[in-house]
């Protein structure tokens, strides 16, 4: 039985107090192909849900339905109206030649003070590169700058595609920790796509798996031991599903540095031991064109 189209983009959320998007048994089609069918998902404030999957398999898809970007061939989607969102890409497409700084590019879509700026970079433990250059930073450096960007106008829902990308495992560990950070701190809902599926944060509140529609969901460890999951990915499943879980006894400051249980802060660096435990893009890359302009197509708000 055909299921009823979508008709509207902002239909109003149920309880619109709680939920920032909702899709509900959602789906794209192209032609007779199904590009993701039958999807249900709703991120809430304060909410981690991280899509996971193989290239093609629909989060990209899935995500742009969420944000109003696309609109579903079949089911329903809906938004807090209004909502702002806040959108990490997965590659910065910059003319690496162009003087462009840290400040500046803060500021090429979001008109914040210098207040604003040094709040934002302050928040992702980037608060000495305001005057850096772009061009200079290195993985972690662009990563954190990034987020900040994103973060600078306090949205209610934070995208984030790939936010490890081109930093090493202990970077992704800062990374997925300040992430955690600022949900706190903002109360956002954070909407996050894991492309490569070797991590995935345990502080995520539900994981949903894709392969042209929901295969399995749940908890990261409770997806990690699903039966349908493992069927999609073979022998690699084990291997290439790494839960996250990060037990230990001192915590990564926004600066970098490390607080042990004991009080105590020191610098960490390459060199630092001690025990942790444990091609979709939601939208076309963040442009920066010759006259400092950027095309950012991730903002729904």
């Amino acid at each position: 039985m055909k299921q009823q189209a979508f008709t509207q983009e902002d239909t109003p959320v149920p309880r619109q107090d709680s939920v920032l998007v909702q899709l509900e048994r959602a789906g794209i089609r192209r032609g007779s192909d199904w590009l993701v069918r039958g999807v249900d998902l709703t991120v809430s404030p304060g909410e981690i849900v991280t899509l996971i999957g193989p290239n093609g398999s629909g989060k990209s898809t899935t995500a742009k339905m969420a944000l109003g970007i696309l609109k579903p061939s079949e089911g329903r989607a809906s938004r807090r109206p209004g909502l702002k969102v806040g959108y990490v890409p997965q590659k910065l497409a910059i003319d690496w030649t162009l003087p462009l700084n840290v400040r500046r590019f803060l500021r090429l879509t979001n008109p914040l003070s210098d207040a604003q700026c040094r709040e934002a970079l302050e928040q992702t433990g980037a608060g000495r590169l305001m005057n850096s250059e772009m061009r200079t930073l290195s993985g972690g450096e662009l990563q954190r700058v990034m987020l900040a960007r994103a973060i600078g106008r306090k949205p209610d829902l934070l995208v984030l595609d790939e936010p490890v990308q081109g930093v090493d495992y202990a970077g992704e560990i800062a990374i997925y920790e300040l992430i955690s950070e600022i949900r706190g701190s903002l109360g956002c809902g954070i909407l996050m796509i894991s492309h490569d599926l070797h991590i995935v944060m345990a502080a995520a509140d539900q994981v949903i798996c894709l392969n042209g529609h929901v295969c399995c969901r749940g908890t990261p460890s409770d997806v990690s031991r699903d039966d349908s999951y493992h069927a999609l990915f073979g022998a690699r499943a084990g291997a290439s599903l790494a839960v996250y879980e990060h037990h230990h006894d001192h915590v990564h400051l926004p600066d970098g540095q490390v607080r042990h249980a004991d009080g105590t802060v020191c610098s960490h660096g390459p060199g630092d031991h001690h025990g942790h435990g444990g091609d979709d893009h939601v939208a076309d890359e963040t442009a920066v064109d010759g006259a400092g302009k950027d095309r950012d197509v991730g903002n729904a708000g």
